[in-house]
């Protein structure tokens, strides 16, 4: 049972999970484990040798969704095939989400210990690639013989906060760009001698149960360990310019400028939005949808609990309340489902205080398959280092295909109480059905302020959250409402700063 007191999805909360081990090794098992070692103390050091390609392994951020299934299989042959190219003995190239049923594979840092078991004898670097990151590993091989990989070295492009935000719990108040972590569109890479260090860690002091929210920021954060673990070291040939850029020469990595549009944008009329709000948000955040993006959308309705027929607004017969909202949620759900509504292939679920480009959304989901089961935005994590699970905030704004919602509501989903938190009831849901939460980094739970410039410098976003302290109007207008300039969803990414 989700905690009460949770609001937005950063409250601490405590899950209780239950783990078997059953240790087994044989008297003849301990015999060949003796005799290996005996021949491992024969053979040269990998640390004596020349470092080869062999010894990186690549580890690509997967998703189990059948688009981004076909990304990293894409990415994985464009590196055999330079390896081919360059003559070399292949390296290990694992595809993240093949590596164990476990939902908290996305993580990273559950899987510490397995990177340690397979590959911390015989291997020296671990590189990390988004399936939109582009490699050049000749210029990356060179870049990584510069470091001792008999050190721990923890090395990417770096990013840092202009401000504390509250997507990393306002840490480093004081001086926010005091601290670095990794913008891992660029790649970044972990010594095998930090990866065994981290390892041991994790073994001996399990990952906490807690929120998952921004994974970069967090990374470093258990990397850095309060001053006893090595900092993020600037690497400048990790890049997020596009791969077409006539400035990318000396970049070992850079970011794909195709646009996520793979082929016809999805037309608006087959998407159906529904729009959170309630009687006391009437006169002030419907009004920013109305003057912004609400002239996007073909078939939109605002569900309040209060029918006001000048909006107009639905009242579903759930009381508002001031957090968690997933009664109305599964109202909304239902009502989808049913003869009350057009039918079409997608559902978008928004706050009245999300901001929203339409136009990006239709061409990012004509990468999906609707007769899949696909629930699509901004994904965090509960308790991933225990087991735990995935779901969308719903602030960046969460899409459902019809077959999600399906399988949602046959299943006997349902909330706890209508202040339970939808999105998470949501992911819990969608956990036990084994359907996987889809994450794109183009929807936003905060603020544009809230980001690192540099972070997204590189993205054409999908959408934002909250109103607080900003003109929502004016931040629409600067990052949104380009929506149907052909040369941005064509693009698909910008310079860096």
């Amino acid at each position: 049972m989700l905690p009460k007191n949770y609001h937005y999805g950063y409250t601490i909360a405590k899950c209780f999970l239950l783990w078997s081990f059953v240790p087994f090794i044989t008297a003849r098992e301990d015999d060949v484990e003796s005799k290996m070692k005996i021949h491992d103390a024969d053979r040269p050091s990998s640390e004596s040798l020349p470092l080869r390609l062999s010894d990186i392994v690549f580890v690509i951020q997967s998703q189990k969704n059948s688009y981004h299934v076909q990304q990293a299989e894409n990415l994985r042959t464009d590196l055999l095939l330079q390896t081919k190219a360059l003559q070399e003995k292949a390296p290990v190239i694992l595809l993240l989400h093949t590596l164990s049923d476990t939902e908290g594979n996305w993580s990273i840092l559950p899987m510490m210990p397995y990177f340690s078991s397979h590959f911390g004898k015989n291997s020296s670097w671990i590189v990390f690639l988004e399936e939109d990151t582009r490699v050049t590993l000749a210029k990356l091989f060179r870049v990584l013989k510069k470091f001792d990989r008999r050190k721990e070295w923890f090395l990417g492009k770096p990013l840092h906060d202009e401000e504390s935000t509250i997507i990393h719990h306002y840490a480093f108040s004081e001086n926010p760009a005091a601290f670095k972590y990794p913008d891992f569109s660029a790649g970044w890479a972990l010594s095998i001698p930090l990866v065994n260090r981290l390892a041991n860690k994790i073994q001996e002091e399990p990952l906490k149960s807690d929120f998952t929210i921004d994974l970069k920021h967090e990374v470093a954060l258990y990397i850095w360990e309060e001053g006893k673990g090595p900092r993020l070291t600037a690497v400048p040939e990790f890049c997020t310019l596009s791969d077409e850029s006539p400035v990318a020469q000396h970049c070992a990595t850079t970011v794909s400028s195709h646009s996520p549009l793979c082929g016809q944008p999805v037309k608006s009329e087959n998407i159906f939005v529904a729009v959170k709000t309630c009687k006391k948000f009437h006169s002030d955040r419907v009004p920013v949808v109305q003057k912004t993006w609400r002239k996007q959308a073909t078939l939109l309705e605002y569900y309040s609990d209060y029918a006001d027929p000048s909006i107009p607004t639905i009242n579903l017969g759930v009381p508002n309340t001031e957090r968690g909202h997933c009664g109305k949620t599964f109202a909304i759900l239902r009502r989808y489902l049913s003869k009350s509504v057009p039918k079409t292939d997608w559902l978008l679920i928004v706050d009245d205080d999300t901001l929203i480009s339409l136009p990006r959304l239709q061409a990012l989901l004509s990468c999906y398959d609707s007769s899949e089961p696909v629930c699509l935005g901004e994904r965090y994590g509960y308790g991933l280092g225990q087991g735990g699970y995935s779901y969308i905030t719903g602030g960046g704004g969460m899409v459902f295909s019809r077959e999600a919602v399906i399988q949602l509501l046959a299943s006997g989903c349902k909330c706890y109480s209508n202040d339970a938190p939808d999105d998470m009831v949501l992911g819990m849901c969608l956990n036990a059905l084994r359907v996987p939460v889809t994450h794109s980094p183009l929807f936003h739970q905060a603020r544009p302020e809230d980001y690192a410039k540099e972070f997204l410098a590189h993205q054409t976003p999908v959408s934002f959250h909250k109103h607080w302290n900003i003109d929502p109007i004016a931040v629409f207008n600067k990052w949104l409402k380009d929506d149907l300039n052909t040369d941005v969803l064509q693009k698909g990414t910008k310079d860096e700063l």
